[in-house]
């Protein structure tokens, strides 16, 4: 039950690195089974809940979904309270080759419904269900990928995209990026990618550095705006992302001053901390920019009942820069060193302890799959329904934001 269960979530990426959605699951720790019907149900309720549910911001926008599915409960109120758009079912080809399961499968696709199929086999699909597939999903590690990925496109049907997955390495993922493939890619994304590794920050992060060392010294807008006026694309990405968040201001804030009247002072540092990630030139990956700050906004969302609201904006500076070496390319030792964080976030980015370790890390797991994240929770005092609600609440924020 969703109760008991918490999250998981896998980027589908394009071929320039940008998620276009995620297969969405329960974790299940590596050596576990496969979901079961009860498993299936219960995430398709849960999702749809979300997705239905406009008040609460969870709608995830042009992100496509993946959930699990067998031809025998498509039928059911739970995936067909799911919206159509947006929504990929996926089932395994072998859980669809009786006339009465191609039938269901015909009929969720008419509603306007994906349908990815898993677990093919070449040589006895029917071509009656492919007919109605709008995803076929091949293993990057399958002996013959090259020839099954080939034989797929040659049937020239528009609607059908070919998907790689178990993408674990960046030569792999880029030999299916050169065949136009989109990718299901695990944590690769948490990979660096090599040649990426870089000692020097660009002017552009030197001037952000700059003006995060002013806004912790409570330095005056006015000075803050002098320094952002040396940069008039910085300036416009971070009026950009203070107006696409989402805080129902009623207006669009049109300066650094204004927005500072409108929402405070203290929110200036997020912001701040998201350009500066954004500002890479080395290696930049849109999939591991979108990643840090959805961690960054799940550590946030998991602190606000238990902390004041500084506290909790400083978790989600916390949960942006864990992912900061890898998004400028400069070792976090580096990082860390030109940049004068207090002393509990940077207790959190090196050890995941003290006040904001703990939720960090909570976070972070949710992204791996990871056995403990029961006992993380526990710990915390947070249940799974909680962290769920948190984790997909993040991931359309992030959406939100258009990076």
């Amino acid at each position: 039950m969703q109760e008991e269960n918490f999250l998981v979530r896998e980027p589908l990426l394009n071929t320039q690195e940008r998620v276009l959605g995620y297969q969405i699951g329960w974790q299940r720790p590596s050596g576990t089974n496969e979901p079961g019907d009860a498993d299936m149900l219960s995430l398709a309720r849960f999702v749809a809940e979300q997705l239905n549910e406009t008040e609460s911001g969870a709608l995830l926008g042009e992100h496509i979904l993946f959930l699990s599915a067998t031809p025998s409960l498509l039928a059911d109120d739970a995936f067909c309270q799911l919206p159509p758009k947006g929504t990929v079912l996926a089932i395994s080809a072998a859980d669809a080759t009786a006339p009465e399961a191609i039938a269901a499968v015909r009929a969720m696709r008419a509603r306007g419904y994906g349908i990815s199929l898993r677990d093919v086999s070449p040589a006895d699909l029917d071509a009656s269900l492919l007919a109605h597939a709008t995803h076929i999903e091949v293993p990057a590690g399958a002996p013959d990928f090259a020839a099954q990925t080939e034989r797929y496109r040659a049937l020239n049907l528009p609607s059908l995209h070919v998907v790689a997955r178990q993408v674990d390495n960046w030569h792999d993922y880029d030999s299916c990026a050169a065949r136009g493939l989109y990718a299901f890619i695990g944590n690769l994304y948490l990979t660096r990618r090599p040649g990426s590794l870089s000692r020097d920050l660009n002017p552009a992060q030197a001037l952000i550095l700059q003006l995060m060392d002013m806004v912790r010294k409570n330095a005056d807008v006015k000075q803050l705006e002098n320094v952002l006026k040396r940069d008039a694309a910085l300036s416009y990405k971070l009026l950009r992302y203070i107006n696409s968040a989402g805080f129902g201001l009623g207006c669009e804030i049109q300066s650094l001053k204004h927005a500072v009247t409108m929402l405070g002072y203290s929110p200036l540092y997020r912001w701040l901390a998201l350009l500066l990630a954004t500002a890479t030139t080395t290696g930049y990956s849109p999939v591991l920019m979108q990643t840090a700050v959805i961690r960054g906004r799940f550590a946030e969302l998991l602190g606000q009942t238990f902390l004041p609201r500084n506290e909790a904006e400083n978790l989600f500076v916390a949960g942006m820069f864990s992912l900061l070496d890898k998004l400028l390319g400069v070792p976090m030792e580096d990082v860390l060193e030109k940049i004068q964080l207090s002393e509990p976030v940077t207790q959190a980015l090196l050890s995941r302890e003290g006040i904001y370790g703990p939720f960090l890390a909570l976070a972070e797991a949710c992204e791996l799959n990871a056995a403990n994240v029961e006992t993380m929770a526990a710990s915390l005092c947070i249940g799974a329904r909680q962290v769920n609600l948190a984790h997909l609440s993040a991931v359309s924020w992030a959406q939100n934001l258009k990076l």
